[in-house]
């Protein structure tokens, strides 16, 4: 049985921890990682915590969050601290301790491990935690899969039916070269059928958002686009039912920007769609404005033909970066 050790901020992980934390996990038989954080760093420490016991769920994360010397000009027993910190979070003896840092070899020494060095000069992935950190969003594609789907930035094409929503959020997701959610409540009456829906449909229609919503943030480009979501499903409820759904109040987190679509296009009968009569059209419009001002959400109103539409909907979208 070996044993092996490794720590870190991770703030936030990126490729670089995550090769190196690989590499210890499959070199040893049992690996703990720790993640060290302090009170008032840019990046909370549960949450990092949290990432790396996703990345890496068969090791030991470990999470020491508090105040402790970072360097051994700080303090004059900071090894002692250190040899103690290591003592208190891995009790069973430690065979190698891994690093791509030159204090590996002093924590190898004072646990009484063997210092395995991984990839000392960033050859592998250059990349460091303080280079995400300046611009999270130019260093994209080294940051690990949890923290790429934390900071992904959720964008929902909103409005009533035959509004145009589809078109927008596919040429959106094209333009942006990203990912797409497509409207769950046409995925499901496509499957099912239009008529008839109940509150069971429209539970399991707002369900199959949240989660395809949830799945697709792992594999977006920095933004995610969502053809319509829970909230929209929530409107449905209104127009379809005549009251609001008690099992779909808890619509989950909003998108952090709404495009609100206008009726200013024609509307087309596709086969699943209810309200053609221009006073139902108006009151759907306005039951989706007000959901987005009752709840207090970011959004702009969108109209026109689709080139104008994508010109203003990526204008506000970058609003969202700066």
């Amino acid at each position: 049985m070996t044993r092996g050790m490794a720590l870190g901020k991770f703030m936030p992980p990126h490729n670089g921890h995550k090769i190196m934390c690989e590499f210890a996990a499959d070199y040893v038989d049992e690996m703990t990682i720790l993640v060290c954080s302090m009170p008032g760093e840019p990046i909370c420490g549960d949450l990092r915590a949290q990432w790396m016991r996703e990345l890496f769920p068969n090791c030991r994360v470990q999470h020491l969050d508090r105040e402790v010397p970072q360097e051994p000009g700080e303090h004059p027993e900071f090894w002692s601290i250190w040899r103690n910190i290591a003592r208190e979070f891995h009790p069973e003896p430690i065979d190698f301790w891994f690093a791509s840092e030159p204090y590996g070899h002093r924590m190898a020494e004072i646990t009484g491990s063997v210092f395995v060095p991984v990839d000392p000069k960033r050859l592998t992935v250059q990349m460091s935690g303080a280079v995400a950190r300046e611009d999270i969003y130019k260093a994209w594609w080294n940051l690990t899969v949890p923290v790429r789907s934390h900071f992904t930035k959720t964008v929902c094409v909103f409005g009533p039916e035959s509004s145009g929503k589809s078109t927008l959020a596919d040429a959106l997701s094209k333009a942006l070269v990203t990912t797409l959610v497509p409207e769950y409540g046409r995925i499901y009456t496509e499957e099912f059928g239009a008529n008839g829906l109940i509150d069971g449909d429209l539970q399991r229609i707002a369900k199959g958002h949240k989660l395809l919503t949830k799945a697709a943030r792992k594999i977006a480009n920095r933004v995610l686009v969502c053809d319509t979501d829970p909230l929209m499903t929530a409107v449905w409820s209104q127009m379809l039912l005549g009251s609001r759904s008690v099992a779909i109040q808890d619509v989950g987190p909003p998108a952090d920007l709404y495009l609100l679509c206008d009726i200013d296009i024609p509307w087309q009968d596709d086969g699943t769609r209810y309200f053609e009569a221009q006073e139902d059209r108006k009151r759907f419009y306005a039951l989706c404005e007000q959901e987005l001002d009752d709840r207090g959400l970011r959004y702009v109103k969108i109209s026109g033909d689709i080139d104008h539409r994508v010109m203003m909907s990526t204008a506000a979208i970058a609003g969202l970066f700066e």
